[in-house]
């Protein structure tokens, strides 16, 4: 049954006191960036073969089943970094493949053959429909023992950032010409440097943010579209300090976004169960810790918010890094359960309601065989590509998702909400934070009349449920349609993370 104006008015009066009722004010508040479900690749050496793993080297090109996981996954962009750049020389990467000499991890371990460069990396972003950014080696972010190796000095300059720059994206370069590649890749992100307040090794306060200065005028002169990212997170020490304040004092009319990273999540409880096994005895005491966690996240991004605001700068905000890291380091197994998906659906929905600032955001790194913060796992020797929970809601939220954030001005306490709009349509992200009960809820857009629509729900019967090669599509979505009647209603099963697609007249 179609909702009349007449029913709306009637059941909008009615429900608008109601605590079972979602109130949504469809004026639009911010663009929603193409770039808030990012995904983060990185060479792991022998920790996480998150690179070699995803070569197939019969083939002589990426696994077809990581590119077709990866196409549906749909992530906006696609980063390669993070610490590998303080040693990452990129002219060690280009070229002809027999030519490119093995590099070693200094960081993970092991040794990396350079198979995968530029070109392969740019390669495989544009066949999943991704935008590719690049962080660049800023001068091994002050870690010295990085320009004394054995085999050399591994740090990268300003000019060795600017080259790459003009390699990707200048139409006459010689020696991207001379690789056999005509045309430029138009690479349009690009990160200066990679968590360079965490640790006393590295640059200084003052240090990075002179030198983020003298890259930013190296790089842009060489292609002035690019659009850069400046280090801004806190430093690692006793005062816990902020830099992003004094970068963009200095170096904000270089940049436009600040960085931050958000992991290391450590539990508060004295009591916890979130180290090691304890959680199988405990399941939902677990799953209240993991929302508790998921406060950090808010609490982080409303500081730096407020950080840029006071300092009067328009840059965005670039969570470049973010996942669930728990203890045993990156790999815990309760993120291959449902259970991790409360602090998942939770952190991607604070991103969104910050969507006005927050413009680069991940849940979880990328593709490996070993970690289990991955998005995607690869099963090995060849096998299957699946996506961990993290994954599977990011695919879900990407996938349905409109192009402005609106707000919810009310809603059932134990159901958390990121809402959108495009046209006539609204989204909604929902996650039931209630470990053993469903809530139901009725739906009223103010000024609207709400005809019908859809849920994509993704609701385990236990929150112990897993995922691996053997059951790969386990947390696949499950569409249904919205019951009719003059007012729509949805009972959102507990622990469920779903998205509803509501259709409009206005």
């Amino acid at each position: 049954m179609t909702q009349t104006r007449r029913d709306f008015l009637g059941s909008s009066a009615a429900l608008a006191a109601g605590p079972e009722t979602i109130i949504i004010d469809p004026k639009p508040l911010f663009e929603i960036s193409p770039y808030l479900y990012m995904q983060f690749m990185e060479p792991l050496g022998i920790t996480d073969s998150s690179v070699e793993a995803a070569w197939d080297y019969d083939a002589n090109d990426w696994r077809k089943d990581l590119v077709a996981v990866t196409e549906d996954l749909a992530p906006g962009m696609i980063r390669w970094g993070g610490n590998f750049c303080r040693y990452y020389k990129w002219r060690e990467g280009v070229g002809p493949v027999a030519a490119r000499p093995p590099m070693r991890n200094y960081d993970w371990g092991g040794m990396e053959t350079n198979r995968v460069g530029t070109h392969e990396f740019v390669n495989f972003c544009r066949r999943v429909g991704a935008e590719p950014l690049y962080c660049v080696n800023f001068l091994s972010d002050g870690r010295r023992r990085y320009w004394k190796t054995r085999e050399g000095h591994r740090g990268g300059d300003a000019r060795e950032a600017a080259d790459w720059v003009s390699y990707a994206n200048d139409p006459d370069d010689k020696l991207r010409r001379s690789h056999g590649v005509a045309a430029p890749y138009n690479l349009k992100l690009w990160q200066i440097g990679n968590e360079t307040s965490y640790g006393a090794d590295g640059f200084t306060q003052h240090e990075c943010i002179a030198h983020t200065i003298d890259f930013a005028r190296a790089m842009r002169p060489r292609d002035p579209s690019i659009r850069l990212i400046g280090w801004g997170d806190w430093q690692r020490a006793a005062d816990e300090s902020l830099w992003a304040g004094d970068l963009v004092d200095r170096a904000g009319e270089h940049l436009d976004y600040v960085a931050i990273h958000l992991m290391g999540q450590r539990p508060v409880r004295t009591d916890t169960v979130l180290r090691g096994l304890r959680y199988q005895a405990a399941p939902e005491q677990a799953f209240e810790e993991l929302l508790e966690l998921s406060n950090n996240v808010e609490k982080k991004v409303s500081l730096l918010e407020a950080t840029l605001a006071a300092h009067k700068s328009k840059a965005g905000i670039a969570i470049t890094e973010g996942h669930l890291s728990l203890s045993p380091h990156n790999s815990h197994p309760i993120l291959h359960e449902w259970l991790s998906a409360v602090y998942h659906a939770r952190s991607m929905n604070i991103y969104q309601r910050h969507g006005a600032r927050v413009k680069i955001s991940t849940g979880a790194d990328f593709c490996g065989n070993r970690w289990t913060v991955n998005a995607v796992m690869l099963q090995v020797p060849r096998g299957v590509s699946y996506l961990m929970p993290v994954g599977s809601v990011m695919r879900l939220f990407q996938r349905h998702n409109g192009k402005q954030g609106i707000a919810v001005r009310s809603a059932p306490a134990a159901l958390d909400i990121a809402a959108s709009r495009s046209a006539n349509t609204m989204f909604l992200h929902v996650l039931n934070t209630s470990y053993s009960r469903s809530v139901e809820a009725a739906f009223a857009v103010e000024g609207m009349l709400v005809s019908g629509g859809r849920v994509f729900e993704i609701a385990p019967e236990s929150p112990r449920e897993y995922v691996n090669q053997d059951q790969p599509g386990v947390f696949a979505p499950r569409e249904k349609p919205l019951p009719p009647g003059p007012v729509l209603r949805w009972r959102f099963p507990a622990t469920s993370v779903s998205t509803v697609e509501l259709d409009v007249a206005g």
